[in-house]
């Protein structure tokens, strides 16, 4: 089943975010925590693709298959730009569908610091070059803020169009802290034209050092009651864990109660986590 029918449905979805080593010496470990993950029987898991150079990117579609070969719903997640060159797109999407993969999760998006003359520099052209080489379904990354290199959100949303008129299926949001922000956003890409189902990507933030890294690699915006909450527990370990998990699980519960019924967990990789924010959820999510 594609995840566009799985969004058809119309019911609460609880799906996680898995990610692979750098190194060789990590696999044993993190294959031990994606088969943890995968035990949970989310609605369905994704694997992101290391950059290319990465040692990351070659551990990918073991990790997917692993998954997919013991537990329903695994898929491969989006690959980044880097490495990837007008008209490979389409034959790196033929290696995932001869790999057993049935969905292929489009690209993030982003351009690489050491982007080189010949590759891909928007999502949008290697979505249009995978559409092109089979029945793909795509999906791309969008920020409910704004792209950190985008000018403003006017520009960022007409940009998201370009990505989904070139065949992107569906959008899934960086992580946000923020509901109404992320409220605002879908109205404004509703407005735009734009209709595809939007997953929306939530990260428990368990320990304090997680906020700093979080406001370095995203730029979210962090409401004050997020920043309350990690000042209060950051030297409380076992606290701000249990916090953390606790407005995750609020974030998910209010985009539930409005509608929102894809939730991506971005997981690091930690089944506890997975686990806690899944089991605080059992009784809307129900049973498949």
């Amino acid at each position: 089943m594609k995840l566009t029918e799985l969004f058809k449905e119309n019911k609460p979805r609880l799906s996680f975010e898995v990610f692979p080593p750098k190194t060789d010496a990590r696999m044993e470990n993190v294959m031990s925590a994606v088969e943890e993950i995968a035990a949970l029987s989310p609605s369905f898991m994704s694997v992101t693709y290391g950059a290319g150079g990465d040692g990351a990117s070659r551990y990918t579609v073991d990790i997917a298959r692993r998954i997919e070969d013991g537990h329903r719903g695994a898929g491969p997640g989006p690959p980044d730009l880097r490495g990837f060159r007008p008209g490979h797109g389409g034959g790196a999407a033929q290696g995932f569908k001869g790999g057993g993969h049935r969905k292929h999760h489009g690209p993030a998006g982003d351009l690489p610091h050491d982007y080189l003359p010949g590759e891909y520099r928007h999502a949008n052209e290697l979505m249009a070059d995978i559409r092109a080489a089979g029945d793909f379904c795509i999906g791309g990354a969008c920020y409910p803020e704004v792209h950190p290199e985008s000018p403003n959100q006017i520009s960022d949303i007409a940009t998201l169009k370009e990505k989904v008129d070139a065949g992107c299926d569906f959008l899934t949001t960086q992580m946000f802290f923020s509901n109404p922000m992320f409220y605002n956003f879908m109205y404004k890409l509703r407005e735009a034209g734009i209709t595809v189902p939007v997953v929306a990507g939530i990260m428990p933030v368990i320990n304090a050092a997680q906020v700093k890294r979080t406001l370095e690699l995203s730029g979210a915006f962090m409401p004050q009651s997020f920043l309350a909450m990690a000042d209060r527990f950051r030297d409380k370990p076992e606290a701000m864990y249990a916090a953390g998990i606790a407005y995750a699980t609020e974030q998910i519960v209010d985009l539930y109660a409005n509608g929102v019924n894809n939730i991506h967990v971005y997981c690091m990789n930690k089944p506890d986590v997975a686990r806690a924010i899944q089991d605080n959820l059992r009784g809307i999510i129900g049973e498949d």
